[in-house]
């Protein structure tokens, strides 16, 4: 019979039993073996030196609030933004701690994500139902995933609330059956509509129909997520005891009033090494984002010490810094710590593991898969950070009361991504800024979403 492998090499008995011989012969591996069959590699592989010498003290430290809770969702990324944004709001209150409703910004973020998605179906009409954008189109329309520049826009058009005016539901906190039942309705959809341009009907025609369509996503949210206000009464009792009553408040209201932020003056910076990238270049990543009518995402790729430089600088003026990183690193959850000396698995394999940052990109290794906050800042007698505090918003059982601690060699490796004022950059990066994004695909490693 014919091999339908013609050309590829097969291993062989031989091969095998040279494996066998070499690995029984070996004692390191059989007591690596015999070490890992009862417990986890990772327990395994954990260096004591790395667990004792992780501290929280800090030689610069934003003021925090109490740790939040994403629970079972993936909504890091607004956690993160609106972190950034309570402590201001709650020095203008004169309260110890506040949050903001994390429920409020996910219902519109999923609203516009489906309007955003669908437009993009209008938009991709004349492409083969198999091409690869289609098939990435329809993979995850209303993820729960995000970034800085749709945390912007959703905080623009739609404000901010109390927790209390919009708090929690079970969906926000779970929202693995929500967006798989709005996934179905959103394939239905983009099936419907592709059907329909096939058949003749015009453009503006389907574009009446969408109108329909996120009418029936609009009550779904709301049976899930409860009814956005617009309005609500706030009053609250400071820290010393003094109450306070605004009465009737819209979201936009609140947001002006308390919630001071120079929105408008942020920029996010990447550190992307691969060797598709250009430095000193500005990057955006076709059909992602939410709001259709919100400013398109836009990275300004530097090398990692410009970026580090300006989110020092930053906290040492006392503000909280978004980042996008990829998390599962060399990270202990419940240390609250990231270390790239964590573990030591090249002692029980046998084996290095050589990718660098670039190539881990290249290959699948790593991406930007979780956004979180600076909050502080270790900095050694010449100014050199050596390790950053970090706000999560995993709850209070992580690392110091949710706060975690992460080494600049690991801020090094895995950190991509920080939202800064851009005050901190160069006249040189500055002017840089103007230039029209270069345009990357949807699958493309930048492309990551924090979740």
């Amino acid at each position: 019979m014919p091999s339908s492998t013609s050309g590829l090499l097969a291993i062989t008995d031989s091969q095998l039993s040279r494996y066998r011989e070499a690995f029984v012969a070996d004692p390191l591996r059989r007591a690596a073996m015999n070490a890992v069959s009862k417990t986890t590699v990772r327990a395994v592989a954990m260096n004591r030196e790395a667990v004792v010498r992780c501290s929280h003290t800090f030689s610069h430290m934003v003021k925090a609030g109490e740790a939040t809770s994403q629970n079972s969702s993936g909504r890091c990324w607004l956690f993160a933004g609106l972190n950034t944004l309570r402590m201001a709001a709650a020095e203008a209150m004169n309260l110890e701690n506040f949050e903001l409703s994390q429920n409020y910004l996910m219902f519109w973020d999923k609203l516009e994500k489906a309007n955003y998605f669908l437009e993009s179906i209008l938009a991709t009409l004349d492409e083969e139902t198999d091409s690869r954008l289609i098939m990435w189109l329809v993979q995850n329309p209303v993820q729960d995933g995000g970034q800085w520049d749709m945390f912007v826009n959703l905080v623009r058009k739609y404000g901010v609330i109390p927790k209390e005016a919009m708090p929690e539901t079970e969906s926000s906190s779970s929202t693995g059956v929500m967006n798989e039942r709005i996934t179905l309705k959103l394939r239905e959809y983009a099936a419907r509509l592709r059907k329909a341009y096939r058949t003749g009907t015009a453009v503006a025609d389907l574009r009446a129909q969408k109108v329909g369509m996120l009418d029936e996503v609009y009550r779904m949210l709301c049976i899930h997520l409860g009814v956005p206000p617009t309005t609500f009464h706030w009053q609250w009792r400071d820290k010393d005891k003094e109450f306070h009553r605004d009465g009737l408040m819209t979201p936009k209201e609140f947001m002006a009033r308390y919630v001071t932020a120079p929105l408008d003056e942020m920029v996010c910076l990447i550190h992307c090494p691969q060797q598709s990238k250009r430095y000193n270049t500005v990057y955006t990543i076709s059909y992602l984002g939410n709001v259709v009518e919100g400013d398109v995402i836009r990275y300004l790729n530097v090398e990692g010490d410009v970026m580090k430089k300006a989110a020092v600088e930053m906290i040492k003026d006392g503000k909280p810094v978004w980042f996008g990183c990829d998390v599962g690193k060399h990270f202990d959850r419940d240390l609250g710590l990231m270390d790239m000396d964590l573990y030591e698995y090249e002692p029980i394999y046998g084996l290095e593991f050589g990718l660098d940052k670039a190539e881990r990109l290249d290959y699948g290794q790593s991406a930007m898969n979780h956004a979180m906050v600076f909050t502080g800042v270790d900095l050694d007698d010449d100014g050199r950070p050596t390790k950053w505090r970090v706000e999560n918003s995993w709850g209070d059982k992580p690392g110091n009361k949710g706060f975690m601690v992460m080494t600049d060699r690991w801020f090094d490796e895995y950190n991509y991504e920080v939202a800064v004022e851009k005050k901190y950059l160069s006249p040189e990066l500055l002017e840089i800024l103007k230039m029209e994004p270069v345009k990357l695909p949807p699958w493309d490693p930048m492309g990551a979403l924090a979740r």
